[in-house]
């Protein structure tokens, strides 16, 4: 009999005692001392070999054990919970640190909303048109019939189903159509995608960047283009920034022009990019051709207009100092990371 208090006493000292430093022991623990099949369990089961007068010692004795093994096993798993919340959110100061990279506009596209953003200012406003155009805005409505030699000049790509679908080889086409459906006063721009079959190299590409203007009102002279582009040389390149205008050729404009402007990165003293020569060109440009404005029903005796056209990808190559086309279209992010702060 005295064995069985005995055995009850060292269960309840062993608990005291014990200590546990994991949810794996504390689990052991549970099993052991409270479970179904526990030692605390097994004592209850021993109260028939106690005698009449000394149950009511033993069963206070029993439910001492059963109370301390119950309060242990809560208050030890209060305290690793805790340990475990604590430790994943204390912060590990010799880690590296994560890093968010910002992302980065393309340089096409800095280059782009740049040049917008100048005509802008002055009554320009964005026109689109469809990357795959058909042969009559492409060609013939801008004074380029079929046997015309000025189509020798753009290597176009036709589409093999339709004969006379094709990918524009230039915005002007976008032009054509706001004549079209829209009656002077026109003052537009229009950037876009343009394509041309030719060799992919570090100074060309099959696929490239325009942005055309356009501006037909009455009395437009060839004085109101002179301005508006060095207004926007100007702007773009810098206050000190000069022009020149060489006599040129292009079939919707005349007469027609090419625009150079002082080099900016030697001030016209002589550089590789000018090829010594102090100018750099940068743009077509010319009065409306009669006969494109008769093509779009705009009667050329009493409008006339101006037109010029510039590549976004040469102006953005001059403007970074960037030496290969191809890096535009090569999706390499170490290149387009470079204008995060552009």
């Amino acid at each position: 009999m005295n064995n069985v208090f005995e055995e009850a006493k060292k269960i309840l000292e062993d608990i005291q005692g014990i200590n546990i430093n994991s949810a794996d022991e504390l689990e052991q623990f549970r099993i052991k001392y409270i479970g179904s099949k526990g030692l605390v369990k097994g004592l209850f089961a021993n109260m028939k070999m106690v005698a009449n007068e000394q149950k009511r010692e033993f069963g206070q004795l029993v439910n001492k054990v059963k109370l301390t093994a119950e309060e242990k096993f809560n208050t030890l798993k209060t305290t690793l919970q805790d340990t475990s919340t604590t430790q994943k959110q204390q912060l590990d100061l010799t880690l590296p640190v994560n890093t968010q990279l910002k992302g980065s506009r393309h340089p096409l596209s800095i280059v782009k909303n740049e040049i917008i953003d100048i005509f802008a200012r002055i009554g320009f406003v964005v026109a689109e048109g469809p990357e795959i155009e058909d042969d009559w805005h492409n060609f013939t409505a801008l004074n380029t019939p079929q046997d015309h030699p000025a189509r020798d000049m753009q290597d176009t790509f036709y589409i093999q189903q339709n004969p006379i679908a094709l990918l524009r080889t230039h915005t002007s086409s976008a032009q054509v159509r706001t004549m079209d459906r829209q009656k002077p006063p026109i003052r537009i721009i229009c950037p876009g995608r343009v394509y041309r079959n030719e060799t992919i190299s570090a100074r060309a590409h099959c696929q490239f960047h325009q942005v055309e203007g356009l501006y037909i009102d009455k009395g437009v002279s060839f004085a109101d283009l002179k301005q508006t582009l060095l207004y926007f040389a100007k702007s773009f390149y810098g206050q000190d920034t000069k022009i020149r205008l060489r006599p040129s050729y292009f079939p919707f404009t005349e007469p027609s022009a090419e625009m150079d402007i002082s080099c900016f990165i030697c001030n016209g003293e002589g550089c590789s990019i000018c090829k010594k020569t102090g100018w750099v060109e940068i743009l077509g440009c010319g009065m409306v051709d009669p006969a494109v404005l008769t093509n779009c029903n705009i009667d050329p005796e009493i409008y006339s207009g101006y037109a010029w056209g510039l590549g976004i990808d040469r102006t953005a190559m001059l403007k970074y100092k960037i030496d290969d086309i191809r890096l535009f279209f090569e999706n390499d992010v170490r290149f387009i990371r470079q204008f995060a702060s552009a």
